[in-house]
């Protein structure tokens, strides 16, 4: 049975999307296939921009300081986007209960790939001086009010679709989006160096990977409009299960549930930066070896990184999902005691760093999507979801870059394991409360 959207709540992707997905009923599968290709858009780009920071903005938008300084400026424009996120939840979700999901969701992902592409187009300081540096904010910005507006309830959507004893590989499924991304951006930015004199790579190269975000957001944003015009997915959204309900009123109603899921992550989503975007900082400003072999470093973690995932899932349907975040979150908790003083211990160390924490990473983030969702009262599960999701990111990935380039160069890189092990406590303790929270509601 074909369900047609109407005008006042769709757009003409979305209804040439409903065409496609003219069937009854959806399969998990293809929810995967649609929820890895719209997650794998979103990192590509945050990653695109999170490798510019380190290797493009200092020298380009803020040249007048010494490159540490200029990093951590850098650092602290990248974190605008986890302030940009809530905005964009509040905006998008009133577009979203008064034009419907497919209108929501268009605007948010031609925002975040036009936000992204106008970044390309940046004149540096040289050029138009302090403006370069509030056009770089305000389109960062831009970026997290997009990504908070696209959030489509699609991993909820998987979930509730997904065999009962296949709930850890299926929540698995979206957090690939993360290493594929990463994969993407690294190989581009790697490709443009190699070829590239520097010069002329911080003239124009940088620019393309920006370019491609618009690219790969337009494929993303149909892959994911055919999933929300199918009937199941309005099924669901009628009878409440995926319907926006009012942040405010979620937050009053449900802020137990939203505060033990922000929480619950930080493990994984503190160590997400801390092998990602801090250690590309690090090394370049801390030793002469080529950007192109560290990148290269991070494509092969993130390789690591896809298959440790894939384990998790695995794993996680044999042992149980809290099972799989409280041991990967006490393993990254010992290996916060010595593997940031790898980062010193030259060109060995470097790697020993990287892969093993792509590979806890992979664990412990493979699991970190929603662990708390079923707790959430059915009519307020897709908005809590997004709000959960935005405030994990803000808490524990934020400020993380920031925060570990100012420890490991004002303190040393020891303070960085202390500041990976404040997130190792906050997971432990939230899935410690929720166990006893949701067995007093059993």
């Amino acid at each position: 049975m074909t369900v047609i959207a109407s005008a006042a709540n769709s757009t003409p992707l979305e209804r040439d999307a409903q065409l496609i997905s003219a069937h009854d009923k959806i399969e998990p599968g293809e929810i995967a296939i649609g929820v890895i290709i719209g997650r794998t858009s979103e990192f590509f780009d945050f990653f695109v921009y999170a490798i510019a920071s380190v290797l493009v903005f200092p020298s380009l938008v803020f040249p007048f300081v010494d490159p540490l300084t200029g990093t951590l400026y850098s650092f602290a424009l990248f974190s605008l986007a986890f302030v940009g996120r809530p905005i964009g939840t509040l905006i998008f979700t009133f577009l979203d209960q008064k034009y419907g999901r497919g209108v929501k969701l268009t605007i948010a992902l031609f925002l975040l790939g036009g936000a992204t592409m106008a970044i390309a187009l940046l004149p540096g300081y040289a050029r138009v001086g302090a403006v370069s540096i509030w056009l770089l904010g305000f389109f960062r910005l831009c970026q997290g009010i997009a990504l908070g507006g696209a959030w489509d309830g699609l991993p909820s959507l998987l979930s509730l679709n997904a065999p009962q004893n296949r709930r850890g590989w299926y929540a698995m499924i979206p957090q690939l989006g993360a290493p594929l991304g990463l994969t993407v951006a690294t190989a581009l930015f790697a490709y443009f160096l190699a070829i590239l004199s520097t010069e002329d790579f911080l003239s124009w190269g940088w620019r393309y990977p920006f370019f491609v975000a618009l690219a790969i957001n337009v494929v993303a944003l149909f892959a994911r409009l055919r999933l929300v015009a199918t009937p199941e997915f309005t099924r669901l959204f009628e009878n409440r299960e995926l319907q926006p309900s009012p942040p405010f009123e979620t937050l009053r109603k449900q802020w137990r549930v939203i505060a033990l899921g922000s929480f619950a992550p930080l493990a994984s989503f503190a160590l997400f930066h801390l092998v990602t975007v801090f250690p590309l900082s690090y090394v370049l400003l801390n030793s002469d070896e080529s950007p192109v072999r560290f990148l290269t470093i991070q494509g092969v973690g993130a390789v690591f990184c896809v298959v440790s995932m894939l384990a998790s899932g695995l794993i996680a349907d044999r042992v149980g999902r809290r099972a799989v975040m409280g041991v990967s979150a006490a393993l990254i908790g010992a290996y916060s005691g010595f593997a940031p003083q790898l980062l010193g211990a030259g060109q060995l160390g470097e790697s020993l760093y990287m892969i093993s924490g792509f590979i806890l990473l992979g664990l412990a983030f493979g699991q970190s999507s929603g662990i708390v969702n079923s707790s959430f009262d059915p009519h307020y599960r897709y908005t809590g979801a997004a709000i959960v999701q935005n405030s994990a990111w803000f808490i524990g990935a934020g400020f993380a870059p920031l925060v570990a380039l100012f420890l490991a160069s004002h303190v040393g890189l020891w303070s960085v394991g202390l500041y990976l092990l404040s997130g190792v406590i906050c997971t432990l303790g939230a899935l410690a409360i929720n166990r006893e929270f949701a067995q007093r509601n059993t």
